[in-house]
């Protein structure tokens, strides 16, 4: 069900998704993927959520719960040794094998719809609101995510020549494994007024070869944070052969950016701001 909220004139306009079913006296729940728990933690639901995933690492005291296993990994005998009476998990969770277990033992499972767009969280929110029975929280986030997404839209700078940016998802032999289209990489780089410089080329993530990248010509490289050494990693980066011919390499443009920004949960519209306010300070060369 999706519920009539009062939106600002900017707001974004609702997809069309399925009803979930509603579980309001479930209170054993598995929260699968970090947008999930967060959104969880946000409706203030907590109290309820008995393990997670091993995305789910914030807020703190999420990451302090049992983990049953990566989402796409999961181990239907992890998931049921902890007792659940519900399941919320991200749509994109595995393996399907441990989804059947999960079903013939009759544990109720809610699938959220993975997205990266504004409408995508808004659709969660409203999903898992609704699976826990406190529609009105869930009103009342969306509608104060949507005020933020709306606030977030008039500080993007308009005009035709967005700063290009190419996202790493990490180095193999040399060689960059990029970001194209329909990826959270992809979805927060556009929420923040950038260009990603493979969207055109191809779908997910690829390893991408010398002459590509230097077509491509980012003005800006962005990596994940949290994976050793950002100064050594930046250099290793910016020295790369194909790196060093383009505009990010020549001004040694390299930004890094929290995991949780490709996750599309309640702290999206911040963590994009965040990333707009870096990429307009390279971008007037501050």
């Amino acid at each position: 069900m999706i519920r009539t909220v009062t939106m600002i004139a900017a707001c974004v306009a609702w997809p069309t998704i399925s009803p979930a079913e509603r579980y309001p006296t479930a209170d054993a729940i598995v929260s699968v993927g970090s947008p999930i728990t967060e959104i969880i933690y946000a409706l203030g639901e907590e109290n309820r959520i008995i393990a997670r995933d091993t995305t789910s690492v914030f807020p703190q005291e999420a990451s302090e719960l049992p983990d049953v296993g990566y989402m796409r990994r999961l181990s239907a005998e992890g998931v049921l040794s902890v007792g659940p009476d519900l399941i919320i998990a991200r749509s994109t969770s595995g393996p399907e094998e441990a989804l059947d277990q999960l079903r013939a033992a009759a544990v109720p499972i809610v699938f959220v719809e993975d997205g990266f767009t504004p409408e995508a969280v808004l659709a969660s929110v409203d999903t898992v609101g609704e699976a826990l029975g406190v529609e009105e929280k869930a009103d009342a986030l969306i509608a104060k995510l949507t005020e933020d997404f709306a606030e977030l839209e008039q500080k993007r700078v308009g005009g035709d020549d967005p700063i290009r940016v190419l996202f790493a998802l990490s180095i193999d032999g040399g060689r960059l494994n990029a970001s194209g289209r329909g990826t959270g990489a992809d979805g927060i780089i556009k929420l923040a007024g950038g260009m990603n410089v493979m969207a055109d080329t191809f779908e997910g993530y690829k390893l991408v070869n010398d002459e590509a990248i230097i077509l491509a010509a980012p003005d800006v490289i962005i990596m994940m944070d949290g994976r050793g050494d950002h100064g050594g990693r930046a250099e290793e980066v910016l020295a790369l052969p194909s790196v060093s011919l383009t505009p990010a390499g020549e001004n040694e443009a390299f930004i890094t950016i929290p995991g949780a920004a490709l996750g599309f949960g309640p702290r999206t519209p911040q963590l994009a701001g965040d990333l707009l306010v870096q990429l307009e300070t390279l971008s007037s060369g501050e």
